[in-house]
């Protein structure tokens, strides 16, 4: 793939001045802002692919859509989005979370602290809170699959540049190799999960033909009806993210991402203009027909081990990251065009909160469409929810900015960091002036 590996390659050698003068070149202020606005923008996109849950359009079936009055709008809306939005987002959660490593490393080095110490005591921490959103709160839980992913990326600390992009690539491009295994020999590695899930489903009184707007959208007994159906949610979750090889793809932007963060290219984005430009150009050109082609051969139900399930993952493989790479290549070029001066800015305080935004889109997700909230759920297309969700994000914003005007965390990323150091932090931003 040209856009995975050709470009970085040629990038490779450029700029290899000390790090530790690099990275004291920009204040620490200005080289956390361009991160945190892209993990804010990040978060528009995974709310949007999480509301397909939320809302319990991936379980209704199809001739129950077609009989909403909004459907002529929500087909198209819901094909858009799996070719232009569904897997892209947290890819770039994923490139960030790399990025975030390499920084980790970098800046504790510089402090003479032990940074492997510190990057697994945040990611036990990143765990516990996982754990804690997948047990209690909703079934789609990212971060625990973060926490464990994350353990490996110390093996790669001391690998060349050229070899983690090598290595990178080969992960992104695994599940193509994997899913043909699968259709050769007829088998799903996360069927084990999904019958311990079933079987719990069934001491439930859960059948699998239950239609889910009748059961988890439904105001009667709905707190016994939402604790029942997240019993079973844990081994659904990975039996899926072990049938979709989430764990390669995960791993191949994680090391993206430390490729970008040891090279410190968020410190210096215009001398990368002409890598941006190219990334931009080219993830365009292969992402979008490979994300249309995507979304159409999704709607098929033609799945791996089924041999023409393969077009499905051929498809994501070559959308997927190059639409990432190309998304983030365009916001890094209008925050270069504008000097930093970009309304994108606004987003940084959205980003600077992400663990607490991205748990709260959850509450928020069950309070509005589950029976225990406002049981808006079954019931709403893309059209409708799109524009319920684009309201939260904004409200998320709004939030942040006031909540950060007054405190110097979000709330979870406070305990996060807490519980990190193991030491009492100041939450309140100190106030009044120095004589």
């Amino acid at each position: 793939m040209f856009i995975l590996s050709y470009l970085p390659f040629r990038y490779a050698s450029i700029h290899q001045t000390t790090l530790m003068n690099q990275i004291n070149a920009a204040p620490t202020q200005d080289r956390a802002v361009i991160l945190d606005a892209l993990r804010g923008f990040a978060l528009l996109g995974v709310l949007i692919d999480n509301l397909f849950v939320f809302t319990g359009w991936v379980f209704v079936s199809q001739p129950e859509r077609e009989a909403l009055a909004t459907w002529p709008a929500d087909g198209p809306l819901a094909m858009l989005e799996m070719a232009f939005v569904h897997g892209k987002f947290y890819s770039i959660f994923s490139l960030l979370f790399g990025i975030g490593f390499a920084v980790i490393l970098i800046r504790n080095e510089q402090r003479g602290i032990n940074p492997l110490k510190i990057f697994y005591r945040r990611l036990l921490v990143l765990a516990l809170f996982g754990l804690a959103h997948i047990f209690l709160l909703w079934e789609g839980d990212i971060l625990l699959l973060y926490a464990l992913v994350g353990l490996l990326l110390p093996l790669f600390r001391k690998a060349s540049n050229r070899t983690l992009l090598m290595l990178a690539t080969s992960l992104i491009l695994a599940p193509v190799l994997i899913d043909a295994i699968r259709v050769l020999f007829q088998f799903s590695p996360g069927d084990f999960l999904e019958r311990k899930g079933a079987s719990i489903d069934a001491a439930n009184g859960i059948k699998e033909e239950s239609v889910v707007r009748d059961y988890l959208f439904a105001s009667e007994n709905a707190w016994q009806r939402w604790r029942a159906w997240l019993e079973p949610g844990f081994f659904y979750r990975y039996s899926d993210l072990l049938n979709d090889n989430r764990i390669f793809k995960v791993l191949g932007m994680f090391l993206f991402g430390f490729y970008a963060g040891r090279k410190l290219m968020y410190l210096h984005l215009q001398d990368h203009v002409s890598l941006f430009k190219k990334l931009r150009k080219w993830g365009l050109i292969v992402g979008i027909p490979t994300g249309l082609a995507t979304a159409i051969f999704f709607i098929d139900d033609k799945n791996v081990p089924q041999a023409m399930g393969l077009l499905d993952t051929v498809m994501y493989a070559l959308s997927v990251v190059p639409l990432a790479l190309a998304y983030v290549s365009i916001f890094f070029l209008r925050w270069i065009k504008k000097n930093g001066n970009t309304r994108l800015k606004l987003l940084a305080p959205l980003g600077r909160m992400a663990l607490t935004n991205y748990i709260m889109q959850t509450v928020l997700a069950i309070l509005i469409y589950y029976g225990v909230g406002l049981n808006l759920g079954g019931y709403i297309g893309p059209s409708v929810f799109f524009l319920t969700g684009l309201l939260v994000y904004i409200i998320q914003i709004i939030y942040s900015h006031w909540w950060l005007s007054r405190f110097q965390y979000g709330p979870l990323e406070w305990l996060w960091r807490m519980l990190t150091y193991g030491k009492r932090l100041p939450l309140r931003k100190r106030t009044g002036s120095m004589g």
